[in-house]
């Protein structure tokens, strides 16, 4: 047996509170030891056994196996660096850093430690993201000539949160939910040829941008990928047009609202979405037309859990590579190059699929 991987986080804010403790506090080859509160101390309340760090250097000093990196996107490089050389593992959220040069480097360090990085991309066990993908993979919509995918909120103020809202390298949308759209674009239909990028600021007195379109080109497909804060009625989160038919699905995981309400990952049902939030299909099987709602996947965000916890324990494939986000922060710089210049530019320099 195997003894528990010993595991602290670095805030205890959202991020901290919603998308990691609940799961590694249920899966069993975890143990949350615990996390660097700066002003509220809040984790003994939830989780009485955990510790609750004041210094970075008290809890890398403590035997922790695993730490996981969920601050500010400014730090994560830094805190990954210091990590990495007090020997510990590290879960590095999204976006991994700001620049492909740091996330590069993180990788040699991670190299020479001997120790590793993965990227905590979530919203690849979604159930809306791993509905579309069954889908794409089935071959129902022959050959994908288009696709969109969309992360919109209808949030007009500016967010309390003032790490969000400052303009510091690493904020905005593009950065924050842009991050999972390139993310599940490059999964789906690999890395594009060139890019175009409209970005933009749309709320007033706001420091960051919070309106993209990217348009991704590949050889016999076109992929766009929106995000906006103005967006009070919700399009389909995933439009999929192919040779033979067509899937539109709304964006409709349950998973976060779930853990905001304090529900547990172990809860029956986890992970279910209702049926009214059902994908529509409209295609050709074997000549027959087809127009109906197909079942939803569950969305499980333990699915990544246990991937990392047997990659650590039982050196199995990780569940998402340093190279496979680092390419996602190559997109979002030529992103905003494209912005800036107007126009569209090639990514010769990103190895091709």
């Amino acid at each position: 047996m195997n003894a528990p991987i010993k595991t602290a986080l670095l805030s205890f804010g959202m991020s901290g509170k919603v998308f990691h403790a609940p799961f590694i506090d249920a899966h069993p080859g975890y143990i949350l030891v615990g996390a660097w509160e700066r002003t509220k101390k809040q984790i003994q309340q939830i989780y009485p056994y955990a510790k609750s760090y004041n210094t970075l250097e008290e809890l890398l000093a403590d035997d922790i196996d695993l730490v996981i990196v969920n601050t500010p996107n400014d730090t994560h490089y830094e805190y990954t660096r210091q990590a990495l050389l007090a020997g510990k593992n590290v879960v590095l959220e999204k976006p991994i850093t700001v620049t492909t040069e740091e996330a590069n480097a993180l990788k040699s360090l991670a190299l020479q430690q001997s120790k590793i990085i993965c990227p905590y991309q979530n919203r690849r066990y979604n159930s809306d993201y791993l509905t579309t993908k069954r889908i794409i993979d089935s071959g129902v919509l022959g050959t994908i000539v288009e696709a969109e995918f969309r992360f919109d909120r209808y949030a007009p103020h500016l967010s309390s949160k003032a790490h969000k809202e400052t303009g510091k390298p690493g904020t905005g949308v593009l950065y924050d939910l842009g991050s999972h759209l390139i993310d599940q674009a490059l999964q789906l239909f690999g890395k594009p040829e060139a890019l175009f990028a409209d970005i933009t600021v749309t709320r007033p007195g706001s420091m960051i941008d919070d309106y993209f379109e990217l348009l991704l080109y590949y050889k016999n497909c076109r992929v766009r990928l929106k995000s906006g804060y103005f967006v009070r009625e919700p399009l389909p989160g995933y439009i999929v047009f192919g040779t033979a038919g067509s899937f539109l699905k709304s964006k409709a995981d349950v998973q976060e609202n779930h853990l905001i309400e304090g529900k547990k990952p172990t809860t029956p049902n986890w992970g279910i979405e209702p049926e009214a939030e059902q994908g529509l299909l409209h295609t050709a099987i074997d000549g027959k037309i087809i127009r109906e709602n197909v079942p939803t996947e569950k969305g499980d965000y333990m699915g990544y859990f246990e991937a990392l916890y047997q990659a650590l324990v039982n050196q199995q494939p990780l569940p998402v590579t340093i190279d496979e986000s680092t390419a996602v922060i190559a997109i979002i710089e030529k992103a905003f190059e494209s912005n800036q210049k107007g126009c569209k530019v090639m990514l010769s320099y990103i190895e091709h699929h």
